[in-house]
């Protein structure tokens, strides 16, 4: 009996509880992405949590109008982004009995929930210097300990999607577990005005709410590991290359260059857009912050309802030609934001259309990296699945990384013009001319992410799909043909 066929078949039943994995670790990341840089800088107004934690750390820019905290969170990235390729090395090396991914992700879960708790908890002391270095390190670890389990858990994207049909179901559904995740963790200010009474003041109710939403994300990433019992699905033997050597063999492949070229500039234009959506609809198109909720749940819905048609399409029209439709219709996002006025009217079309783009970047992309790695098996005999997801992760928060300074140092002025015309009680007296020379700064960013997703558009068009899956195909014939028969007893 062949080793392959005494695994247990992979179903779609276990591709949803891994997916729950996803939306612990996007509960997360979408509490750092949405709400670092939300309460820890701006100025804080009544009625509002924006800025409310400002007085905790430095606000002014150091040099070149790069702030510390926009200088903090990109060096975090640059961290994040480093200990990828070596977490991966390690995981396709790994030799544990309970598998190449699991056990990262079991060691590693509770970690990463307590530590994002701390970033918000922790900076709390009299010296706004000790803050600095507290929040410094507690990121640098919340970067850390997401690796450790994102990076082990990526790789599983390509062994649990055995087939093509797989790596598209799997990548949809952690794209609905992400997006549930993420829009999730937009409801903090929520659950904080719901605890206020009780936690006694606004910033003690958005910890809490915090520490609540973290708890939540823990106990669903340890859902996958350790109900899924990875060596009975997935036979993988542990690679022996070196770590650095792993990953120059993964960019020396030249369709996964030409994939992460695109996807590191759309990665930059779409954290440019996710770091100033809220900014975009209070200061550019002045819509009252009590219906950015609305907005967001607008956009999360219309993705969610193309998820079935991106799932079926895919197949069919390919994953490079839809990949590259939601490129252009980013770009369309980012310019009508650049170019909106005034009113809820404009939040609803950029929501609505934001959703289009959401639903075929947030599936397809995943499965590429999958397309490659298994063409990349089959040619080599060498599964570094890890490896090839951390390389893309390395990329992806370069261009990240990048875009936190951006967008902190572009912005800066209209912070600053703010932060000049709010009273002692947290009321902004902005007059009109004021408030419309605050637009300036944001429009700007949104020109910037236009641009940088129309150049990836351009970039993806180099990507040579229909190569990568004429050659899967090809080995798997052979393969198919050069094997010996299976009992039948063994084929049941």
């Amino acid at each position: 009996m062949s080793t392959s066929t005494s695994k247990k078949p992979i179903t779609n039943k276990l591709l949803w509880i891994f997916a729950v994995g996803q939306f612990g670790w996007s509960l997360l990341s979408g509490i750092i992405s949405t709400w670092l840089v939300h309460l820890y800088t701006g100025v804080h107004t009544a009625g509002s949590t924006n800025g409310i934690f400002g007085s905790l750390i430095t606000q002014s820019p150091l040099f070149a109008s790069i702030t510390l905290f926009g200088l903090i969170t990109a060096v975090g990235r640059i961290f994040d982004a480093v200990t990828d390729p070596l977490i991966a090395g390690l995981s396709d090396r790994a030799k544990f009995k309970g598998g190449r991914r699991i056990p990262f992700m079991r060691w590693i879960a509770i970690p990463f929930a307590a530590v994002t708790v701390g970033v918000f908890v922790l900076p709390q002391t009299a010296s706004v210097s000790a803050n600095n270095v507290i929040i410094f390190v507690l990121l640098m670890l919340f970067y850390l300990f997401m690796t450790i389990y994102c990076t082990p858990y990526n790789a599983l994207i390509a062994e649990l999607g055995d087939t093509q049909k797989h790596r598209i179901n799997v990548s949809t559904y952690i794209s609905f577990t992400y997006i549930a995740g993420f829009s999730l963790a937009t409801l903090i200010p929520s659950l904080a005005g719901m605890l206020e009474g009780v936690a006694g003041s606004q910033e003690n109710a958005i910890r809490i709410a915090i520490g609540i939403m973290c708890a939540v994300a823990g106990i669903a990433m340890m859902i996958p590991a350790f109900v899924i019992k990875e060596r009975d699905y997935i036979d993988a033997n542990p690679v022996k290359s070196p770590i650095f050597s792993s990953l120059i063999k993964s960019y020396k492949n030249p369709q996964f260059r030409r994939f992460v070229y695109a996807d590191v500039i759309y990665f930059f234009a779409v954290t440019l857009f996710q770091t100033g959506l809220a900014d975009f609809e209070t200061r550019l198109m002045l819509i009252p912050s009590d219906n950015t909720f609305l907005l967001t749940v607008i956009m999360t819905v219309v993705s969610l309802l193309l998820y079935p048609a991106v799932n079926k399409l895919a197949p069919k029209l390919g994953k490079k030609r839809m990949i590259i439709a939601g490129f252009f219709a980013y770009s369309v996002v980012f310019l009508i934001t650049a170019l909106s006025g005034t009113g809820m009217i404009w939040g609803i079309i950029v929501a609505v259309t934001a959703g289009v783009p959401m639903a075929i970047l947030g599936i397809l992309p995943q499965a590429c990296v999958a397309d490659v790695s298994e063409l990349n098996t089959l040619e080599t005999g060498e599964d570094r699945s890890g490896m090839f997801f951390a390389a893309r992760t390395f990329a992806m928060k370069m261009g990240q990384a990048l875009s936190m300074v951006i967008y902190t140092s572009i912005t800066a002025a209209a912070v600053a013009i703010v932060k000049a015309n709010t009273d002692e009680s947290g009321v902004e007296t902005l007059t009109s001319e004021l408030a419309h020379q605050i637009m300036g700064p944001y429009r700007i960013v949104a020109f910037v992410a236009t641009g940088a997703c129309l150049l990836g558009a351009l970039i993806f068009f180099l990507y040579n799909e229909k190569d990568i899956m004429k050659k899967i195909d090809s080995y798997k014939s052979e393969k198919t043909e050069s094997a010996p028969e299976t009992p039948a007893e063994d084929a049941q």
